[in-house]
């Protein structure tokens, strides 16, 4: 991409009611819109992260037996009532509408019913089952307050998974092969170093959930580390019962502040009971599906990752969600060094490099230089007079501070490697 042709520029300002250091950011890079409180838009740029991340987790649930498919945002009124979480004194998140010929929908603020109401047209005995199912879709929620730029809106774009299982063994079984499919996409999109499995409330769903939480003084939540475990537990589960069951001593704990960026919880037979999805076992007798839930916000995701690792001058984008791989500037208005670098970029197009190519003819080096720190790409790669004269492309990652002149083999072997 010729940064020339990118739609959407950096800017200095952002919206005066925004605090938090995502939505600045991310809004600053020309990643986000802001439409209006709890709603954005995903420029060009923000969608290639969030494409990167939804990539991972799609592999991450593919290596687990999951089997992607697609859901309604319309939700059936009647199908919810059996559950007792249609009325707004039970779930006061509810977005609803009138359709024109009579009657109420809601829009899908969760999906445990909707999966749960398919299934049973295609689930009738053991054999049926087990079945982990998941997609990823838009989500309303009609928050009284919506904050923290695209850590919690009213609409917001997840992945959820629900397992459904002949028994609570077989459950079990998932549920840990869940933590640790989890626990590896945590990694893979670069803060796994600083996210912990967390013991918590269940909230409207369970009595008890794990939360996957991510360690940054912009989170919402408190936990308690255990360092030595490699696991937390939320303020609002922190009981002697809880401890005691976990193997935990409180004075060994350490209080953090931290971003819910995923949870799992066990279901259980309530929806299925309730909706009457069941199945017939070996010997012909009625039993209830068990369900388990699995959910992650992807933008939410994405403005962890921006909150957890950015430094001061902007963003600092892992590899592995990075819009492009390289920022590829070019210096100065000379001919030649203008050849250079198109000839450059023509390279990395044509070995498949990722490379964001700041052509633009009306912006200073520190222009440039100040927006590459902003949008915060993995590699920076500068063509100029000065690196042309030392018969090369000076590089520099983002993390460094200093960059090192290097062959344009060099480059291309290291890129293509990255690629």
């Amino acid at each position: 991409m010729r940064q020339s042709k990118l739609f959407t520029k950096t800017r200095k300002e952002v919206p005066a009611d925004e605090t938090s250091k995502n939505a600045e950011l991310l809004i600053r890079g020309g990643f986000i819109h802001k439409e209006m409180a709890g709603v954005y838009s995903y420029l060009p740029l923000g969608l290639r992260v969030l494409k990167k991340i939804e990539g991972i987790i799609r592999d991450e649930m593919n290596r687990v037996g999951g089997i992607e498919m697609k859901t309604s945002i319309l939700q059936d009124k009647e199908i919810w009532e059996k559950t007792n979480r249609w009325s707004d004194d039970e779930v006061d998140i509810w977005f609803k509408t009138k359709l024109k010929n009579g009657g109420e929908v809601g829009l899908s603020w969760s999906n445990e019913e909707n999966f749960a109401n398919i299934l049973k047209q295609y689930v009738s005995s053991y054999k049926d089952l087990p079945l982990y199912l998941y997609d990823f879709k838009d989500i309303l929620r009609n928050e009284t307050r919506s904050k923290s730029g695209i850590l919690r809106g009213r609409e917001f774009y997840w992945k959820a998974l629900y397992s459904f299982s002949r028994n609570e063994a077989e459950h079990n079984n998932f549920y840990e092969r869940m933590k640790v499919a989890y626990q590896d996409i945590f990694k893979r999109v670069g803060i796994g170093h600083v996210t912990y499995l967390t013991f918590a409330s269940g909230g409207a769903f369970s009595k008890y959930s794990h939360e996957f939480q991510t360690l940054t003084s912009a989170g919402e939540d408190t936990i308690y580390v255990s360092e030595d475990k490699a696991m937390a537990i939320n303020k609002e589960v922190l009981e002697e019962e809880v401890l005691t069951s976990l193997g935990l001593e409180k004075d060994k704990l350490v209080e953090h502040r931290a971003i819910e960026v995923g949870n799992i919880f066990t279901l259980g037979v309530s929806k299925p009971e309730a909706l009457g999805l069941s199945y017939a076992d070996k010997d012909g007798e009625k039993n209830y599906v068990f369900m388990g839930s699995y959910g992650i916000g992807l933008g939410r995701l994405m403005g962890t990752i921006v909150e957890a690792l950015s430094d001061d001058k902007g963003m600092v984008w892992p590899e592995s969600v990075a819009p492009f791989s390289v920022h590829l500037l070019v210096l100065g208005a000379d001919e030649e060094v203008l050849r250079e670098a198109n000839k450059i970029y023509e390279s990395m197009i044509k070995d498949g490099v990722e490379v964001l190519f700041d052509d633009r003819s009306d912006v200073s080096a520190g222009e440039k230089f100040s927006d590459a720190d902003l949008l915060g790409m993995p590699y920076r790669a500068v063509v100029s007079a000065r690196s042309l004269k030392e018969n090369g492309i000076e590089l520099k990652k983002r993390t460094e501070e200093k960059g090192k002149i290097v062959s344009e083999t060099e480059l291309m072997n290291l890129l293509k490697a990255k690629s």
